[in-house]
């Protein structure tokens, strides 16, 4: 499932949960999601730094530059308090969601 597919919001919580342990790039945290959802979630480009810069702009990440694994220079995100405090709501929300479509599936007509 491409990155524009994901449902509103999976993506941005996704996102948080891949800083929560500490600083990432951008190239870290896609691999991340595609890892740990074993390549169903394949998160593009062009949808991942659009969002790393929204959730910034929101206040619940913040960069900084830092040398990479590789050696190179790159921008690392990292969970602001706000962004804590966001992730722990989104994922109760997003539990919430989960278990209630799960619930009207496996109602049978």
């Amino acid at each position: 499932m491409a990155g524009s597919n994901l449902y509103t919001g999976t993506l941005d919580l996704l996102i948080l949960k891949a800083v929560s342990w500490g600083p990432s790039h951008g190239y870290a945290i896609g691999r991340w999601i595609r890892e740990t959802t074993d390549d169903v979630l394949v998160v593009q480009e062009g949808v991942l730094y659009p969002a790393l810069h929204r959730l910034e702009r929101r206040g619940l990440l913040k960069e900084e530059w830092r040398r990479s694994e590789t050696g190179r220079d790159a921008k690392y995100y990292s969970l602001t308090t706000a962004g804590r405090r966001g992730l722990r709501d989104e994922t109760a929300r997003w539990l919430e969601h989960t278990r209630a479509v799960n619930r009207a599936l496996a109602v049978s007509t």
